[in-house]
């Protein structure tokens, strides 16, 4: 019932500057975002390695309005994957990218180019760098306006980086549709319920439509022939998605469970225990709003926590 209410206050830049300005508020953030800095980053990267965790690293940001924007975000995530590499924790990582942070919805680039050719500039220099590292790059998916862009410039960039993996939401209605051309040989897919507020003419809005969906698209995952990314903290999914893959015949080292830097830690030290491979989407930056309001729009118990730390705190 919260749902839709706190995902259409993620767009209000009033409610934006006042839970901003909120003292308690930075010590929630800092739950579900590894810091503003480089360094901080750093440091939760280092760690989450060491425990046997893989990671994929998004530097916040999302609907710029200006080139400026653009290119800030691109020296963002080039400034991160050198100093990644510098603290020798690049090999196997990956790079996440809103396409609508490199200027994917700007009116021109630069030289006249639309914005989704400029945005896709921007995400080939940075797939170059992170692939000349030893990472990869992984392009998010945001609201349904978006996916026909975003397929495109997947498409753009497989030519030269086969395997960049692409985030597709089990909530949308062509999801089925987009699945059957992205299930081929290299394919990289990360299966995400989907965390944006769409209308019923183009998504599932009821929660158990949205589950079947799931289980019906990880299905049609398991199945093909690319390196299914399994992006959930549902128990259920969870156990659903080990049993797809075992009655697919794959093993351990042919998909991923992916969760979220601060939720249920101690289930990815139990999945990574039981042999799986686990990868942890870790956000970092000042732009966090945004993000944070879908993290507490997708689960009511990190409501719960943010309103429980509001009454605790002066």
């Amino acid at each position: 019932m919260l749902r839709k209410p706190i995902l259409a206050l993620s767009a209000s830049n009033s409610v934006r500057e006042l839970v901003s300005r909120l003292p308690v508020t930075r010590d929630v953030v800092a739950r579900f975002v590894a810091g503003e800095t480089v360094p901080e980053m750093i440091d939760v990267v280092t760690r989450l390695q060491h425990d046997g965790l893989a990671v994929t690293a998004d530097f916040l940001g999302e609907d710029t309005t200006t080139i400026a924007q653009a290119e800030a975000t691109t020296a963002g995530y080039l400034e991160l994957l050198d100093a990644m590499q510098q603290a020798d924790v690049v090999a196997g990582s990956e790079f996440s990218i809103k396409l609508s942070a490199l200027g994917q919805a700007l009116a021109a680039g630069p030289g006249g180019q639309s914005g989704a050719d400029y945005a896709t500039g921007n995400a080939r220099r940075i797939a170059e760098a992170a692939y000349a590292a030893g990472a990869r790059v992984h392009l998010d998916m945001e609201d349904h306006r978006t996916v026909d862009a975003t397929l495109n410039t997947l498409a753009q960039l497989r030519s030269d980086f086969p395997d960049v993996g692409i985030a597709i939401q089990a909530m949308l209605l062509r999801t089925p549709k987009d699945l059957v051309e992205l299930t081929g040989p290299g394919s990289r897919v990360r299966l995400v319920k989907g965390a944006y507020n769409e209308p019923d003419s183009v998504a599932h809005t009821d929660p158990q439509q949205v589950d079947l969906a799931y289980v019906r698209a990880l299905k049609t995952l398991m199945n093909g022939q690319g390196y299914p990314m399994v992006g959930s903290h549902d128990p259920t999914m969870i156990a659903i998605a080990d049993r797809l893959a075992a009655d697919a015949g794959r093993s351990k080292n042919s998909w991923e469970y992916q969760m979220l830097y601060g939720i249920r830690p101690a289930e990815q030290q139990r999945l990574v225990a039981a042999g799986h491979t686990v990868r942890v989407y870790v956000p970092y930056g000042q732009d966090w709003y945004g993000y944070f309001t879908r993290r507490l729009a997708e689960r009511p118990a990190n409501l719960m926590f943010f309103l429980r730390s509001f009454g605790t705190k002066k």
